[in-house]
């Protein structure tokens, strides 16, 4: 029996709306289970794998330039570094569960059952309707917050990869792929390359169009084009990413903020909510080994 969950302030009034969130310290895995009617998820990406299944209601989002809708019962597939966005599709709100699975582990599930190094999978639909990957992240999320052994968590972990890979994935990428590198020429690398390095600094359009040998509005839309999001907001995922790692490290969230670009606390704490629907305190409570419930 699921236990029940508080009822949380969100936008300055009361709401039905709950957060449960549970980072693994053995294995790179992150699992979520929540209940949102007002909560608006900002355009973001994620390193690892991500799904998402809706349990009650609906959640609409935008994933690889389409509107979309996952229902109850469907599965939400997000590849690496897929931008999404999202929200309640009614009043009603939508109760759902994530999962977030690092490449590298699913990269040694496969390798390790195929006995040689396998390509990862990509998935081409980012809604599923799958019952049986539903179930199978179902065991993963409660394996990891039901106290299971390390062995019975490894074993859901295995199940759900390979059912994952069986139902859903329809093309495998190489060896050595990654979402930042497709289709990329050497003006966009130079301009990815500059905001991974300086990301903390005030990068102006001038120099990144400049280097990358387009005009500003070409940099903008070849950008957009490529990562899904534009150069402003990928060097603002990067800043929340260096805040989460810092975080996880047993920094402050005023350390995190600072250390990351961000003005102040509450500035790195807005987006932190936007894209994780967690406050880096409750993140930072949750890498350090504290079940977060709010």
């Amino acid at each position: 029996m699921r236990r029940p969950f508080p009822a949380a302030v969100n936008n300055g009034g009361m709401s039905q709306e709950w957060v449960s969130y549970r980072r693994s310290p053995r294995v790179p895995v992150e699992v979520m289970r929540a209940h949102f009617e007002h909560h608006r998820y900002d355009l973001h990406a994620h390193e690892s794998y991500s799904f998402g299944c809706t349990e009650l209601g609906a959640q609409t989002f935008r994933c690889r330039g389409a509107q979309r809708t996952s229902a109850e019962g469907m599965v939400m597939a997000f590849n690496p570094e897929d931008p999404h966005d999202g929200h309640a599709a009614d009043e009603g709100g939508f109760t759902y569960q994530i999962v977030h699975l690092s490449p590298e582990l699913i990269g040694d599930v496969l390798s390790d059952e195929a006995g040689r190094p396998v390509g990862l999978p990509l998935f081409a639909e980012p809604v599923l309707h799958e019952p049986g990957l539903a179930a199978a992240l179902r065991e993963v999320h409660a394996a990891l917050t039901g106290g299971e052994s390390a062995l019975a968590q490894d074993e859901a972990l295995h199940r759900a990869v390979r059912t994952m890979v069986r139902l859903g994935a329809v093309t495998a990428a190489p060896p050595g792929w990654t979402a930042e590198t497709r289709r990329e020429d050497d003006g966009l690398r130079q301009v990815r390359e500059l905001l991974h390095a300086e990301f903390a600094t005030d990068v102006e359009t001038a120099r990144l169009a400049e280097i990358s040998g387009r005009s500003r509005f070409a940099l903008y839309r070849a950008f957009r084009d490529l990562h899904g999001l534009t150069p402003g907001e990928y060097q603002r995922q990067l800043r929340v990413r260096c805040a989460r790692r810092s975080l996880a490290s047993g920094r402050t969230p005023a350390e995190a903020a600072a250390e990351a670009g961000f003005a102040d606390q509450s500035h790195l704490t807005r987006w932190f909510r936007r894209y994780y629907a967690i406050t880096p305190a409750r993140f930072r409570d949750a890498a350090l080994g504290q079940p977060v419930a709010s």
